[in-house]
């Protein structure tokens, strides 16, 4: 079902600045970070002719739009959801921060990225905010993408698939450390760049050029700094603002069962990959441990309230257990080995975007997540990076998995001493703490407990009858949860879909506003009076909405949308200590960033579903995935919002399109 990744994560076609904890500063991770080359070929998914970094010094930088352009776009982003007065008053203001303040804040922007050419105008800015924000990473900000089901059936077994993902994870890591990982290119034409001459060409131009080779044939390399947060990674809890912690020395994995949690090496003295059948050994070990769940399980902690964690974590320190809290930040990433088989869609989406509470880290990079029936997700922490960069390792994992497994039903684990390679990490809990991991539990139980998914096919038609009939399959997407919300609620309301800019460096993500003029003009027509419009009236409507959207799209993934150069302006201003511009106080303000319908979309080979909570207590999270012959959602919501009915607007609405694209006129 799949490409989704909200408000908070964009795979569509983040690096560290400022205090953010590295071991070795942004400006050296290409040149010692990517050069390890230790290991035996079979250590590598594939060995790329051009560098993995080869782009990454000649990448474009993230363009700051004109301040006109900028209020065009924005005013019209409010046109559709404001009534004439509320319009009226907005469209003063902005004019007057256009003139003013705002003239200003944008000079003093631009003059301050002239001053920091290794990096983009939002990356500090976005990073703060992640790192700010003190909500609980649970539900508010990490997402889930589920790997769809080996095709070979017999490894989807627990121990079978949870042995290859792991080895696979690892490859994945050698080959990026090494710098033969492929680099990621968006390629507009492939058969001319996606090519052995062009590669064998490319990888002898000088990276400060390279860029412009490529962009010669029309591919377009994507940014790949966040890549190095993949591994090694975890988010710390601190007071006020957390910090992203990295640590490549690492060479084990944390794996957690029923809330305990253990650690062995998956990278051997010598920087190679452990034997399969040796890892085999030790999940096996793990997956027949006796050892209940532990009644005071410390995963809950990370679910907390950032700050109260950030407390108790300072306790836990103080308490004796730094070695074993250092050994879960730097472990390689998180396995979590579920002991719940799931019963469909909903159950996976449940167990993969927030679990129980108590067999998770949420604070690792990311998590890979095996139940006992073989299902697999990746739930990832959000603040080091977005979709991009977990997603090419999702897709290389399952290619890697399902094409060259390690192990196999009939393989024998290794006859080695796994109670002795394998750690059981044991902490010190004093009453403070005990208290503290039972509020979590709380806590998490009270939140989760709120939260309703619920899914929908629409069977009727996809991509390919949509691009015949000339129609953008997004716009279409977008505009049936336009007019579903319209027919459930009655109204047009602030909308996010979040758009890469990978292709600029240290690009993070732009917003796509799909609630537009043509979209509420369209919306209303189907909705509340089809019989009065001919199908080549509702035909021309549907064109307007799907042409401008593309428009939206395209200035989005060039950098020219408008959320993003107002964030960083408003963030400017705060710095100052000043009053906030009258622009940033409008209440249509506050209301177009109070995103009701949060929506995501990817799709690929190697993903089934993916998912994540609506930003807001009245939203939304729509994921979606507009297939060949078929559209999917996947959708969460809170008790102020009704998703089933929500669901079932949503496939009408379809259903009202592909009739009109048929030529059949509504009731």
């Amino acid at each position: 079902m799949a490409t989704f990744l909200s408000a908070r994560c964009a795979v569509r076609l983040r690096t560290p600045v400022g205090p953010i904890h590295l071991r070795r500063t942004a400006a050296g991770i290409s040149a010692r970070f990517y050069s390890s080359r230790t290991g035996s070929s079979a250590d590598y998914l594939h060995q790329s002719v051009v560098p993995s970094m080869h782009y990454q010094k000649s990448l474009p930088r993230l363009p700051i739009p004109k301040l006109e352009d900028t209020i065009r776009r924005y005013l019209a982003a409010q046109k559709p959801l404001l009534d004439e007065a509320q319009f009226a008053k907005t469209e003063k203001l902005a004019q007057e921060f256009q003139s003013g303040v705002g003239k200003q804040l944008h000079e003093e922007l631009v003059a301050q990225d002239k001053n920091n050419k290794h990096t983009s105008y939002i990356s500090g800015p976005w990073f703060d905010m992640y790192l700010s924000a003190r909500d609980s990473v649970v539900l508010n900000s990490n997402p889930f993408m589920s790997f769809n089901p080996d095709p070979k059936a017999e490894h989807n077994e627990q121990l079978v698939r949870s042995t290859n993902l792991v080895c696979s994870a690892v490859r994945f890591m050698k080959t990026l450390r090494a710098g033969l990982l492929e680099p990621e290119v968006f390629h507009l034409n492939p058969a001319k760049s996606d090519t052995d001459r062009f590669k064998n060409f490319i990888r002898w131009v000088p990276s400060s050029l390279s860029w412009y080779g490529a962009y010669m044939v029309n591919a377009y390399p994507l940014d790949m700094s966040q890549y190095f947060r993949l591994f090694n990674s975890t988010r710390i809890p601190k007071r006020g603002r957390d910090e992203l912690f990295t640590d490549d020395r690492g060479r084990h994995l944390l794996v957690m069962r029923k809330g305990n949690m253990y650690v062995f090496d998956v990278v051997d003295r010598d920087g190679g990959l452990v034997k399969p059948a040796e890892i085999h050994s030790h999940l096996k070990y793990i997956l027949s441990d006796a050892m209940p769940a532990p009644s005071l399980p410390l995963g809950v902690l990370t679910s907390e309230n950032r700050d109260v964690w950030a407390g108790l974590r300072e306790k836990l320190v103080a308490a004796g257990n730094a070695e074993a809290l250092g050994l879960v930040d730097s472990a390689l990433f998180c396995l979590c080995l579920d002991d719940e088989s799931m019963r469909d869609h909903i159950h996976i989406s449940h167990n993969m975007l927030h679990g129980d509470g108590c067999n998770r880290w949420y604070d690792k990079s990311f998590s890979i997540i095996v139940t006992k029936d073989g299902q697999a997700a990746i739930n990832f922490e959000h603040a080091w990076g977005d979709g991009v960069a977990v997603l090419r390792f999702q897709n290389e994992v399952f290619k890697d998995t399902t094409e060259k497994p390690l192990v196999h039903p009939g393989s024998a684990p290794a006859s080695v001493d796994s109670a002795s390679a394998v750690r059981k990490l044991q902490f010190h809990l004093d009453g403070q703490l005990e208290n503290g991991i039972r509020a979590a539990k709380e806590n998490f139980d009270s939140a989760v407990s709120k939260l309703t998914i619920d899914a929908m096919e629409f069977k009727k038609g996809g991509k390919e009858q949509l691009k015949k009939s000339k129609l953008s399959p997004d716009a279409v997407a977008q505009l049936s949860f336009q007019m579903a919300f319209l027919r459930q609620y009655g109204q047009t309301v602030a909308t996010y879909e979040s758009c890469s800019t990978a292709a600029f460096r240290h690009g993070r993500t732009e917003t796509i506003r799909p609630a537009t003029v043509h979209t509420k003009r369209c919306s209303h027509a189907f909705v509340h009076e089809p019989s009065r419009h001919s199908v080549e009236e509702l035909r021309a409507m549907l064109n307007e909405c799907s042409k401008y959207h593309g428009q939206l799209t395209k200035e989005a993934a060039m950098g020219q949308g408008f959320d993003r150069h107002l964030f960083a302006l408003r963030y400017l201003a705060n710095s100052k200590g000043q009053a906030l511009p009258s622009l940033f106080t409008d209440p249509a303000y506050a209301a177009i960033n109070h995103n009701i319908l949060s929506t995501s979309t990817l799709t690929s080979p190697a993903v089934s579903l993916g998912g994540f909570a609506p930003v807001v207590p009245d939203g939304f999270g729509v994921g979606y995935g507009v297939h060949d012959n078929w559209i999917g959602c996947n959708v969460s919501s809170y008790p102020a919002r009704n998703v089933h009915e929500f669901l079932q607007c949503v496939h009408k609405s379809l259903e009202d399109i592909f009739s009109v694209l048929e030529g059949k006129s509504l009731s």
